[in-house]
């Protein structure tokens, strides 16, 4: 597992809660045989695929990486567990229904288990950032 796999499964769920939002606005009945509504199963299924194991794949990340301080890590690791487990019961009861229409999917992005997510997503997106390296100090003797 690398930071790579970690941050395109972030990259996924956001690009697919971007397609959601542009959906919401459509006003769709879910009926329609428009391109979007043909499109929205994919990303629904990309959603699915991107949060199932996130934490998993997370957890590999620290474990090789050594992020420290580990118990910090291990209690945020809890919380994306559980805001991914949340999520995906949320996508999967959307993927369910025989239509889907602009109203559900706006149901969906206001879900507060998906917006927890997509939190945990922004703060994993920052922690995997290179970040600098302090100088070192100049002694002067």
């Amino acid at each position: 597992m690398t930071r790579d796999e970690v941050s395109a499964r972030c990259s996924t769920i956001e690009e697919c809660y971007e397609f959601f939002l542009a959906y919401a606005g459509q006003g769709l009945s879910g009926r329609e045989n428009s391109a979007a509504s043909g499109q929205l199963r994919g990303f629904l299924d990309r959603a699915v695929e991107a949060i199932t194991g996130l934490a998993d794949v997370f957890s590999a990340v620290m474990k090789q990486e050594n992020f420290q301080p580990a118990e910090r890590y291990h209690a945020f690791l809890e919380v994306l567990d559980r805001d991914a487990r949340d999520s995906l019961a949320t996508v999967q009861l959307v993927l369910a229904q025989a239509t889907i229409s602009s109203q559900l999917i706006d149901n969906l992005n206001a879900s507060i288990h998906l917006r927890a997510l997509l939190t945990d997503l922004f703060l994993i997106d920052e922690i995997l950032k290179p970040q600098p390296v302090a100088p070192k100090p100049v002694i002067l003797d």
